[in-house]
């Protein structure tokens, strides 16, 4: 049996769609087991139930003990205070580097831009035992400032990249139409680069408060106090607290990513166009 080119063409979008299907399945199959799991007890998860498997009874405590006895709210409350300080905070400097870089006339600022790209290379883990030395001596440790300063330095190289391609792509037209109206550098930055470049600043805005969100390695090394302690660590602690309790730890997982898909809900429209527009030559 010969098909035709249309046939064959709607045979190749079935099968596309198929194995697109198929894909799917395998990465919501986590979600899947996370939810089941988080209202499970912890009798009925050591009992050979299914992952798949609907308890008998749902243990819907699991969210107010992970909330309550395991403090997430403490962990919680700590991490959007590093998250909202360091978000805005970093992607402003970040833009200000970016405009210097696009917009003024510097020496070498190619050079510059590679050296900043070069942080991107480096992986944060060599940096471990010097940021605790120094850290130690200044007393920092257990200290938001400690966590914030680390966090931004090692955010800036990426959120400059992001927003040097965005700001080349703003013709520079418009900074000269302003220099004739009277604006300074500055209020070309703040009243048209910056408006401008919403969507790469909402692009910048869901990666970096994701990535501070989640950070792990850098907050257990410098934050040790429980009072102090992000989600990630705090999370780490049911685990030795609680006995391994999985539904519990899986319920306080399922809170936790509440402020990331708020985060991601609000800024989502402007995240594609940003992302487009970072990738300008």
């Amino acid at each position: 049996m010969v098909l035709s080119g249309k046939q064959q063409k709607h045979l190749f979008l079935a099968l596309f769609y198929m194995i697109l299907l198929i894909i799917a399945l395998f990465w919501i199959a986590p979600m899947i087991t996370l939810v089941l799991t988080s209202i499970k007890g912890k009798k009925e998860f050591y009992s050979g139930l299914s992952l798949f498997a609907l308890p008998e009874q749902f243990a819907w405590k699991n969210f107010t003990e992970a909330l309550v006895r395991g403090r997430l709210l403490t962990y919680m409350k700590n991490d959007l205070i590093i998250s909202c300080l360091k978000v805005p905070l970093g992607i402003f400097i970040e833009a200000m580097a970016a405009y210097a870089l696009t917009r003024l006339r510097l020496k070498h600022a190619t050079g510059i831009f590679i050296f900043f790209l070069v942080g991107m290379m480096l992986p944060f883990q060599i940096a471990l035992v010097p940021i605790n030395v120094i850290y130690n001596k200044l007393n920092l440790l257990n200290t938001y400032f400690g966590l914030f300063y680390v966090y931004v330095g090692f955010g800036i190289s990426y959120g400059i990249l992001i927003l040097r391609g965005f700001f080349r792509g703003i013709p520079k037209e418009m900074d000269e139409a302003a220099v004739v109206e009277g604006c300074s550098k500055w209020q070309i930055f703040i009243r048209i680069i910056l408006p401008m470049a919403k969507p790469a600043i909402a692009t910048l805005v869901i990666v970096d408060f994701l990535a501070t969100w989640n950070e792990y390695l850098l907050a257990s090394v410098i934050i040790n106090d429980n009072a102090k302690k992000t989600v990630p660590v705090g999370l780490m602690t049911f685990v030795g607290e609680h006995g391994t309790d999985y539904g519990l730890l899986c319920a306080g997982v399922l809170i936790s990513v509440i402020p990331v898909l708020i985060v991601y809900l609000v800024f989502q429209r402007h995240f594609v166009e940003g992302m487009s527009g970072a990738l300008k030559a």
